[in-house]
C-alpha cells in the first residue's frame, strides 16, 4: 500500500471539512493589509509592517487591535475598526480573487455528502458579504465568525460547528492557512490540513502536526 493510499484509509470516515476563509479560500491578504495599514495611518498611529498584519490574520479585530496597537485606548481602536471597515468594504480596490480551484473543491467534496463550513475571523456581515459576492455561500451547511465565538486560536468556533453538526473533532478536518487554524484544530484533537498559498509556509504550519500540509486546494482532495 501507498503512502497516499496509507492517508486516505486513515481519514476514511472524514464527515465534516471546515475552511477558514481570508488565506485559504480567498486571497484576501493584500486588502487586508493595505486596509490595516491605512487605518493606523487615518487613526494617527504608527503603520505596522506588511508582515507584522500578515500574523493577525485569521484572529478577531479586537486581539488583532491589541497585538498590533498595544497602547491604544478604547476610543483609538474604535477609531481603527471604523477606519479599517471602510477601507476594506468602500476604498481599498485590491483584488480579492477566490484561491485556484476553490470552487471546484467545495462542489467535489458536496458531491461527496462531506459536509462543509467555515471559521473565520471576519465578522458576520463581512462573511456573508463574501457568500453573496463569490456565489459560495451555498455549499456550506453552517458557519462561525469573530462576532459568534471567541476568536482564534481558541477552538470555540470549531467546537459550536461540531455540536450543531452532530459530527465528533476525529471525524472533521480543519483546513487553513495560519497558526490560529491549526492551534484550534489541535487544542481539540480535530484532523487539519495546512495550505501554504495563504499567510504561513510550511515550516510553521508544520508545528502543528497537520495530516498534510498542500500548496493549493486541489490538493486536498486526495487527503479526504
Amino acid at each position: 500500500m501507498d503512502k497516499n493510499s496509507v492517508e486516505k484509509s486513515s481519514m476514511a470516515e472524514v464527515k465534516l471539512v471546515i475552511f477558514d476563509w481570508d488565506g485559504t479560500v480567498m486571497d484576501s491578504i493584500g486588502r487586508i493589509v493595505s486596509s490595516m495599514q491605512a487605518a493606523a495611518g487615518l487613526t494617527g498611529l504608527v503603520v505596522p509592517s506588511s508582515h507584522a498584519v500578515k500574523q493577525i490574520i485569521g484572529l478577531s479585530l479586537d486581539p488583532a487591535f491589541a497585538l498590533l496597537f498595544p497602547d491604544t485606548d478604547q476610543a483609538q481602536r474604535s477609531q481603527l475598526f471604523e477606519h479599517y471597515r471602510d477601507h476594506y468594504t468602500i476604498y481599498d480596490t485590491t483584488p480579492t480573487p477566490l484561491f485556484n480551484g476553490a470552487e471546484q473543491v467545495l462542489k467535489t467534496l458536496a458531491e461527496q455528502n462531506i459536509l462543509l463550513a467555515v471559521a473565520t475571523g471576519k465578522a458576520r456581515k463581512g462573511l456573508d458579504r463574501m457568500f453573496a459576492e463569490t456565489g459560495l455561500g451555498h455549499y456550506f451547511v453552517t458557519s462561525r465568525c469573530a462576532d459568534e465565538a471567541q476568536s482564534k486560536p481558541h477552538p470555540d468556533m470549531l467546537l459550536q460547528i461540531s455540536k450543531q453538526l452532530g459530527v465528533a473533532a476525529a471525524n472533521a478536518i480543519m483546513v487553513g492557512d495560519t497558526s490560529h487554524d491549526m492551534k484550534m484544530a489541535q487544542a481539540i484533537n480535530m484532523p487539519r490540513v495546512g495550505v501554504t498559498h495563504g499567510v504561513h509556509g510550511a515550516e510553521v504550519l508544520r508545528q502543528f502536526q497537520p495530516k498534510a500540509i498542500i500548496d493549493d486546494l486541489p490538493a486536498l482532495l486526495p487527503h479526504i
